[in-house]
């Protein structure tokens, strides 16, 4: 984890140095301009953003949002430590918590999938019924997932690092070994494995399991909260606003936008990625954006208790509970 922290680390001072652009109204008179960069290229897990947009819900909200795609290249805590953009979609609970640990005065202000989308895909017929069976079985995993969610499965399943093998983002070691298990999205890679070679594969949610992580969030620099909240309070709305759009009314507006972003991106997988959110519960059809102390909390005692972030750490200056929706 030394090299994350460290590249963590030399944003904070570029972050603490730099105001973040777009508090004044640009292009459109009378609304307040902002950027938002996303954490990958156009695709169905970033649809709310692009709905909220397509539809004119962060307009109506006197915003003027220009959405910046991201991808391999793009370093979204970069962008937001340069004062690039104004909000960042930050992937993971871990990506708050980094942020944290050093101090950078970022907090994540609403969490548009209440289940984090990772899931462990394994082959049918081979014994594989639950998590817990893929104890002793090589795992797929990124360097990211190492230092991330597999902690998380090491603390409660007593999976060892030996298990764990190198992958690079392509089925095909998958497809090769029938005792080989892969990380991957719910919403992507095990209809893309069924695409490609006709099996249909065991998905398990890790948040169906007890993984307490929350995902897709806005990230807003602390500058920004108290120069203009009612712009991140807008922001975050009009973003719920393009979720329940998006999942649960007409598609139609953030799909054409996302294939306009993403020439590569095709309608099927775009259609059975939003089905998946609904099927799973990723986001909920209310309270979108919603986060709790207890789930920060729970997370964070997991993390900890397996030595990522230390125990004193002060956790909770990640996030505002200021703007999300509040429990019912």
């Amino acid at each position: 984890m030394g090299f994350r922290r460290l590249a963590v680390l030399a944003l904070c001072a570029l972050i603490t140095a730099c105001s973040p652009a777009g508090k004044e109204p640009a292009d459109a008179p009378g609304r307040t301009a902002m950027k938002l960069a996303t954490d990958w290229r156009a695709q169905a897990e970033l649809g709310g953003y692009y709905q909220a947009l397509a539809t004119g819900e962060y307009a109506r909200r006197g915003l003027d949002v220009t959405l910046i795609q991201g991808g391999p290249g793009v370093n979204v805590p970069q962008l937001l430590a340069t004062g690039a953009v104004d909000v960042g979609v930050g992937s993971n609970s871990f990506i708050v918590l980094n942020l944290a640990e050093e101090k950078a005065p970022v907090k994540a202000v609403a969490a548009f999938m209440d289940k984090d989308p990772q899931v462990l895909i394994a082959h049918p017929g081979q014994g594989v019924n639950s998590i817990a069976d893929m104890k002793g079985r090589p795992i797929l995993l990124s360097d990211a997932s190492i230092t991330a969610f597999w902690v998380w499965l090491k603390a409660k399943y007593g999976f060892t690092d030996d298990q764990v093998r190198k992958y690079n983002y392509s089925a095909a070691p998958f497809l090769a070994d029938k005792r080989v298990v892969q990380q991957g999205y719910a919403t992507s890679e095990p209809y893309l494995i069924e695409k490609e070679s006709g099996i249909k594969p065991a998905v398990f949610l890790l948040a169906d399991s007890g993984y307490p992580a929350y995902a897709s969030f806005a990230l807003v620099p602390d500058s920004l909260i108290a120069s203009n909240p009612a712009a991140v309070q807008a922001f975050v709305d009009a973003t719920a606003a393009g979720w329940a759009s998006y999942l649960y009314g007409d598609a139609k507006p953030g799909d054409a936008a996302i294939l306009k972003d993403n020439p590569e991106m095709t309608q099927d997988v775009l259609d059975q990625a939003r089905e998946k959110m609904r099927a799973y519960g990723i986001v909920p059809k209310e309270g979108v954006g919603r986060m709790t102390e207890a789930r920060w909390t729970e997370f964070f005692k997991v993390a900890s208790d397996q030595g990522v972030f230390p125990k004193d750490m002060d956790y909770k200056s990640a996030y505002s509970l200021q703007f999300a929706p509040k429990a019912p």
